[in-house]
């Protein structure tokens, strides 16, 4: 099923839109492509019109950390405004196209539609929200702490249960939290043979409140 866009820029007009995105281009990339490189000198926002990325910082041995991860009617590069490098890498999940809208025709907006800079502060507050979350979990939740933290925030309610429907791998929660595969790897043995958790094909099922502490 494809994915629903969501606007990428609500409160605009469809002819705002249109102005916003007359010069914009167009791209796919397949799954497990790096969009962009933290550091780069890049001129463009890239609004998602399918597919996920995940957005993640790394270092020089290849261990990461996923600050965040995006979908259709959602976008990045909003950074650039400042003419800085980019912040963070971007890399699709599966594959994705994009729309590419020049710096200049945002900034061109920016100054025309107060609406369009007001959604653009708003959601660049809800990332600092994220972030700052995302730092105070790291500097004072366990690794049990913020693996937990994780499965309640991706779970949904189906038929009384709680379910994480789209599992991720092993590794991709240690990314997701700061932590080891192996680390990761023991929690859900321990709240499996606990009975706390199911793992049933591509999902996690919760049965009953998980433990406060391991």
């Amino acid at each position: 099923m494809p994915d629903k866009q969501k606007p990428p820029f609500p409160g605009l007009s469809e002819p705002e839109v249109a102005a916003l995105t007359q010069h914009a281009v167009t791209r796919a990339f397949p799954k497990n492509t790096i969009i962009l490189n933290e550091g780069d000198a890049t001129d463009s926002l890239y609004v998602i019109v399918s597919g996920r990325v995940k957005v993640f910082l790394a270092n020089e041995e290849g261990k990461e950390i996923v600050l965040d991860t995006q979908g259709p009617g959602e976008y990045f590069g909003e950074m650039v405004l400042d003419e800085g490098p980019r912040s963070a890498s971007v890399m699709t999940l599966e594959p994705c196209k994009f729309q590419l809208i020049p710096k200049e025709d945002v900034k061109a907006l920016l100054q025309s539609h107060p609406e369009f800079a007001m959604h653009l502060v708003r959601q660049l507050i809800h990332r600092v929200r994220v972030l700052t979350e995302h730092v105070k979990s790291l500097a004072l939740q366990n690794v049990y702490g913020r693996f937990t933290k994780l499965l309640h925030e991706m779970a949904v309610t189906e038929n009384g249960k709680r379910v994480i429907a789209d599992k991720l791998s092993q590794q991709e929660m240690a990314n997701r939290i700061g932590a080891s595969r192996e680390m990761i790897n023991r929690i859900i043995k321990d709240l499996t043979t606990g009975g706390y958790i199911t793992i049933e094909g591509p999902r996690i099922v919760i049965h009953k409140t998980l433990p406060a502490n391991w």
